[in-house]
This record gives C-alpha cells, sequence and structure tokens, in this order.
C-alpha cells in the first residue's frame, strides 16, 4: 500500500514539473516576443513644406460706426402737425423733417410784438422828455427796461416756434418713422434716426503688442461676407489713448469712403490692416499645428534608427515652431520648420515623438489660402 502511494506521488511529481517546464517556456517565448514587437505604424497624410512670401498684415474683427448718428427727437412737448419725410429717405442738413403744433405760440407773438411796439414808441417820447430836462432818469431807464423786456418776449416766442420745427442736423439717410399725425410728444420722445454713411468709421481692436506698428494714415482693407468679399479701402485716423483693461487691446479708427451706403453702423466687418514689408513664411495647413500650453509644435517625417534592433524606418520627429498669423486653411510658421521637410498634416493627435508612421495621401485637409465653403 506504501508502495502505491509513493509511486503515486512520485508520477505526480513528474507532470508537476513536466508542466511547469512547459509554462516557463511558454512565459520565456512570450517575453521575448514581446521585447521585439513593434507598434504598427499609424497612418498620417504629410506635405513637404515650402517658402511663401506673405504681406505682413493682421486679420480683426471690425464695427461699422456713422461719422454723424443721431436720434432725432423733440426738444420741447407738442403735438405732431406736420410729417415732411419718408422712412430711409435721405435728408440734406436743415431740411425739415417734422413741425409740431404752434398754433398758440403764434397767437401769443401777435400780443407780445404789439406791445413791443408800444413799448418802443413809449421809449422814444420818454426819451425825448428826459433830454428836455422834464423826467427823471429813473423813468427813463424803467422805459428802457421797458422796451427790451418786450423785444425779449417776442425773440423768446420765435425761438419757441423754431425749436418745434425739427431739422435734419446734418446730411444723411433717415431710419424707421417713430411717429404720427396728430400724436402727442413730450420732450426728448425719438421721432426717427439718422445716420451719415459717406464717408463712414471702422472701429476695431488691436493686441497691445502690436500697437507700435500702427500708425495715423496706416492703409487697411475692410471686406464684409454679406457683401461678397467687396474690399474697401480705409485709413487709421484716430488711435485711442488707453488700453482695455480686460481684453489688453487699443481701440483704433479708420474712415473710408461708403458712396453707395452699402456698408452700414452696427455691421461686422473683416478688417486686414498692413503693417509693412513682406514677409517670408513657411505655410502649412492649420490641422498640422499641434497646439499646447507649453508650446506649439509639428510632427516632421524623417528616417530613424530603432534602438533596439538597430534598423531603420519612417518616423516622426516632434518639433517645437513659432506661428504667427494665418489666412484661410494656411498658418504662418516663422521658425522650426525648414522648406523641403515632410510635415504630417493630419493625424498629429495619436502621434509621439518617434512613431512609426505610413503616409496615404489619396485625401488630403484644406489647404486653401482663400477658401470658399459651400454653406458660406
Amino acid at each position: 500500500m506504501a508502495k502505491r502511494m509513493v509511486l503515486m506521488l512520485g508520477v505526480l511529481l513528474v507532470l508537476l514539473s513536466t508542466l511547469g517546464f512547459v509554462k516557463f517556456k511558454q512565459i520565456q517565448t512570450a517575453v521575448q516576443a514581446a521585447s521585439h514587437f513593434q507598434m504598427p505604424p499609424e497612418a498620417v497624410t504629410s506635405i513637404v513644406a515650402h517658402q511663401e512670401r506673405w504681406p505682413s498684415t493682421m486679420g480683426v474683427i471690425g464695427t461699422m460706426e456713422a461719422v454723424h448718428g443721431v436720434q432725432v427727437s423733440a426738444d420741447l412737448p407738442g403735438t405732431v402737425d406736420k410729417i415732411n419725410f419718408e422712412s430711409g429717405q435721405f435728408v440734406k442738413a436743415g431740411q425739415v423733417i417734422v413741425e409740431l403744433d404752434t398754433r398758440q405760440e403764434r397767437a401769443q407773438i401777435a400780443s407780445l410784438e404789439a406791445q413791443r411796439d408800444l413799448a418802443k414808441a413809449n421809449f422814444a417820447r420818454t426819451e425825448q422828455l428826459f433830454n428836455a430836462g422834464v423826467i427823471s432818469r429813473a423813468d427813463f431807464d424803467a422805459a428802457a427796461a421797458q422796451q427790451k423786456q418786450t423785444e425779449a418776449n417776442v425773440a423768446e416766442t420765435r425761438a419757441t416756434i423754431e425749436r418745434k420745427t425739427i431739422v435734419a442736423p446734418f446730411s444723411g439717410i433717415l431710419g424707421i418713422r417713430k411717429v404720427n399725425l396728430g400724436q402727442y410728444l413730450a420732450a426728448g420722445n425719438a421721432i426717427v434716426q439718422l445716420q451719415s454713411l459717406d464717408p463712414i468709421y471702422v472701429d476695431f481692436g488691436v493686441p497691445q503688442q502690436d500697437v507700435p506698428q500702427v500708425r495715423i494714415g496706416n492703409g487697411l482693407h475692410v471686406t464684409s461676407e454679406d457683401l461678397g468679399g467687396q474690399p474697401f479701402t480705409a485709413r487709421v485716423n484716430a488711435i485711442d489713448s488707453v488700453i482695455d483693461q480686460t481684453t489688453r487691446n487699443i481701440q483704433v479708427q479708420a474712415t473710408l469712403s461708403n458712396p453707395k451706403g452699402k456698408l452700414k453702423p452696427g455691421m461686422f466687418v473683416q478688417v486686414e490692416l498692413g503693417f509693412g514689408k513682406p514677409r517670408d513664411v513657411v505655410a502649412l495647413p492649420a490641422s498640422a499645428i499641434s497646439y499646447a500650453p507649453y508650446g506649439d509644435s509639428v510632427y516632421v517625417i524623417t528616417d530613424l534608427k530603432d534602438p533596439k534592433t538597430g534598423t531603420t524606418y519612417r518616423g516622426v520627429r516632434q518639433q517645437f515652431v513659432k506661428v504667427d498669423g494665418s489666412r484661410g486653411d494656411q498658418v504662418a510658421v516663422i521658425s522650426g520648420v525648414n522648406p523641403g521637410d515632410e510635415v504630417v498634416t493630419s493625424g498629429v493627435f495619436k502621434l509621439r515623438n518617434g512613431a512609426a508612421v505610413k503616409v496615404n495621401n489619396k485625401v488630403q485637409p484644406e489647404n486653401n489660402p482663400a477658401p470658399k465653403p459651400a454653406d458660406s
């Protein structure tokens, strides 16, 4: 019985040893295979960098502002008697827009003029008597004051009539009428908007680091997608004296001609401000740039050597770059990339320094300096 148990234990020990040896070999083989394993190359697209000459410009968003723009309103209270304009009409400076009811003032002025004439006649007689020494200086001064008082009363009533005749303070385009015949207007009630559209201002902000490059008289181009991208030429006429503490921008104002009134106050436009001579840059698609807080970078495709096996493969090298401006789908790189470098243009998010890549340029990302999207 004891011999049988010893035999069974021996057989079991041999079996366990065999299984352990087999498992050890399997693990050893797996470790060796893992040590030689390489990640499959990532599929990317690429472009060969080349140098271009770009104008030294800065693109910002601007807002159109009228050179003269007011809300025409009632100066004095009264009832609308006449409306002498149509909404959207062009008016000249001094043209009558609205007349308020002045019947009461006109009736008063007839009485006041009669009092003035009487006071004038009395003053003439008083002056003769004073020169003859018949009346005192006090009586003469009272007659003179009475004459001046009546003349002031007439002038005041005439001024009231004039203030109830509302005229255009400058030439421009009227907006939508906000009053009706017979409507009572309190002082300050709005009547219509009046905007002078030619010339017109464009206001925009410039970052503080670019302020030294902005000068009075600098030329710029203004475009609006709503007008089909038609360019308008303008010149800087004013630079604000204070930098906004919130945006760290300084406000700049430029003047441009607007003969057909296509540009309206409040309209957003694209402003391209020229800074100086053209510069040489390497233009890359925006998708090639990997943006990060510690610096922007691109991946350059080159021949790399595997440190384990010593074999050469096509891989990427991360290269930090400095970008300065954009144009359409392109970004201007001013340092970090040389003409002739092959740069990854898509798939950068899945790469790391030294990763193997496989280039497939059947479908390339957009790289147009002046794109025109179909749904724009």
